[in-house]
């Protein structure tokens, strides 16, 4: 693999914990746990996370060097929708909800929120520029029967 290639390449590795509960851990160590059941996101929920925290990060970064914020939160929204006895999620919505103390700082952060939010969704959250894309996802199989040790 090329250097180019290297620097590019991000994953995740998923483990089976039990019945439709799994831990993803990335190759910093960090982990999380998903699936179905109480106390535990669905991957719907990861993917509407993954969006919001993606533009999240573009916003925050920036504004933060300006004026801390009081409060921040972002809703990621969306509809489950079935089509055609298929899945999907449509209406995604980001929905920021950010407050800037009452300083020359923070005025000039929230001045802008909205630039920063237009140009993560535009060029450069991974997350949702992805999504909106449509980009493929290939399945490799590698299914074995009986033992496999040596």
């Amino acid at each position: 693999m090329s250097e180019k290639e290297e620097s590019t390449l991000r994953s995740v590795e998923l483990t089976r914990t039990a019945t439709a509960v799994y831990t993803v851990r990335n190759a910093s160590g960090a982990e999380i746990q998903f699936g179905h059941g109480e106390g535990l996101f669905s991957p719907v929920e990861l993917l509407l996370a993954a969006i919001a925290g993606c533009s999240s990060i573009d916003v925050d970064t920036v504004t933060a060097r300006s004026a801390e914020p009081t409060s921040y939160t972002v809703t990621a929204t969306g509809d489950k929708l079935v089509e055609d006895s298929a899945t999907r999620m449509d209406n995604l919505n980001l929905a920021f909800n950010i407050n800037f103390p009452d300083t020359e700082g923070g005025q000039k952060a929230a001045g802008m929120v909205e630039r920063l939010a237009r140009l993560s969704h535009e060029k450069y959250c991974t997350v949702s520029r992805t999504v909106e894309r449509g980009t493929p996802v290939a399945h490799t199989l590698n299914v074995t029967v009986g033992d496999t040790t040596d």
